[in-house]
């Protein structure tokens, strides 16, 4: 019972930050993440998703190039713009399924307090022993 009101809580808190995680959080997050990335995975990850650049084309210097299918047609878009799309969509629905099994893990809770001494699982639970 406590390990799941233990649960309960972590489970709840990390909910309500994904659904309230701002706009800003979620960029400061990615471009952290971009600039620990490797040539290589940026290379994949923009042939991938078919953009160029995080948030502007300036980023590209004369050792970078794009390897994103879209340059070919010079219509590329930015990755920063299309992970944002993807992340906050993630975001809102990692926050709503996280929220709704923590609620039902409070069932369990009130489940497990109410039943935890009856010798009986087929007696009245609000008769005394």
């Amino acid at each position: 019972m406590i390990i799941l009101g233990l649960v309960f809580i972590s489970q709840f808190v990390i909910s309500c930050y994904c659904l309230a995680m701002s706009r800003s959080q979620q960029t400061d997050v990615i471009s952290a993440s971009w600039w620990v990335m490797s040539n290589k995975t940026r290379h994949e990850m923009e042939r991938n998703i078919d953009c160029c650049g995080l948030f502007n084309h300036t980023t590209l210097n004369q050792d970078y190039t794009c390897a994103a299918i879209c340059m070919k047609t010079n219509t590329c878009l930015l990755c920063g713009e299309k992970i944002l799309k993807h992340s906050d969509e993630a975001l809102k629905i990692l926050g709503g399924v996280g929220l709704f099994f923590s609620f039902t893990e409070i069932l369990g809770v009130w489940l497990a307090m109410r039943f935890r001494n009856q010798k009986d699982p087929r007696a009245n639970p609000s008769a005394f022993l």
